[in-house]
């Protein structure tokens, strides 16, 4: 199988590393500092056994791409940044091209749907780091991430077993999943709490607001009869699996994009996906609401990580 991952930061960088480390054909498509690195030097892979550099073919865009053999895209773009992707993707990419969702959130495999008829998602369960150009950081070791594997709405088939099988052959965690779903939706009531870890320094007051936010979310998810595996079902799959930290100092997606002064994070697609469902189900979400704001005022404003005390924005919520 070959490959084309669409995204090439923190965690297409790390997949695109390891597949490529594997001997499996890779395609990475980034864009400025980062592609020049990438073109120069190379990949970086950065873990708590040393750095490792691969040479896969790195791109600007999906249109530099030999499309005249089969590909599976991974697309590992933030989910503020689909439509744009898939703007190019659509005109570059053969219709009847796999497309599988590697990202946060619920939104994307929808908006994929869209444009490509054979459509997959994954649970992105692999902390990681992208903060200079031309490397990524794996967090754990030995095993880099868990990636399971579904069709979207549901199911499975060759192209699920056989992108399972290349992830395990590259060091992942990876089984085909027909509800796929279910657990993404278990993974975006955990990334609520991500722009709080961005924002705001460690407190009781942080974790509360953390726990509010995903008793917002399992409510309008219950309200939506929206399927999403428990607790218990999550903690046994990651079992003891993502150890260790390479870097102490990268945290979450969130944080890095705060920290890399992007002007954007995928707040909008997280904390916002529980207000859209709370105002379409009549739920009140007053905590998500708050935190969506946050998260883009954050961005807009260049705001540093953690430099918020989120007893402040708690006093100003309902209790």
């Amino acid at each position: 199988m070959r490959y084309v991952v669409v995204g090439a930061g923190a965690v297409g960088g790390v997949i695109g590393a390891r597949l490529a480390l594997a001997g499996v054909d890779v395609t990475l498509v980034a864009r400025g500092a980062h592609l020049e690195a990438l073109r120069s030097d190379g990949l970086v892979l950065e873990s708590r056994v040393g750095r490792e550099v691969t040479h896969p073919r790195a791109v600007g865009t999906p249109y530099d791409v030999d499309w005249s053999e089969k590909h599976v895209v991974l697309l590992a773009v933030k989910g503020h940044q689909t439509a744009g992707a898939l703007d190019d993707l659509a005109a570059a990419a053969p219709p009847d091209t796999p497309v599988v969702s590697v990202q946060n959130g619920v939104a994307n495999e929808a908006a994929v749907l869209r444009r490509f008829a054979r459509t997959y998602g994954i649970c992105v369960m692999q902390p990681c780091a992208h903060l200079e150009p031309g490397v990524v950081v794996q967090q754990c070791h030995p095993v880099p991430g868990l990636l399971d594997i579904g069709r979207f709405p549901a199911g499975v088939d060759d192209v699920c077993t056989t992108v399972a099988t290349d992830l395990r052959t590259a060091g992942f965690h990876s089984v085909p999943r027909p509800d796929v779903m279910a657990w993404k939706h278990r993974k975006l009531l955990m990334n609520l709490g991500n722009v709080v870890d961005a924002c705001c320094a460690e407190s009781p007051a942080a974790d509360e607001l953390v726990r509010r936010a995903r008793a917002e979310g399992e409510a309008v998810l219950a309200a939506a009869g929206i399927a999403v595996v428990s607790e218990e079902q999550d903690r046994e799959r990651r079992g003891d699996l993502l150890q260790g930290r390479t870097r102490a100092d990268a945290r979450g997606s969130t944080w890095q994009s705060l920290a890399r002064g992007t002007g954007d994070v995928e707040t909008d697609l997280l904390n916002g996906e529980v207000v859209l469902l709370g105002r379409l189900h009549g739920v009140p979400v007053p905590v998500n609401e708050a935190l969506q704001r946050l998260g883009a005022d954050a961005a807009r404003q260049g705001l540093a990580p953690r430099s918020l005390d989120a007893a402040d924005l708690s006093a100003r919520l309902r209790p």
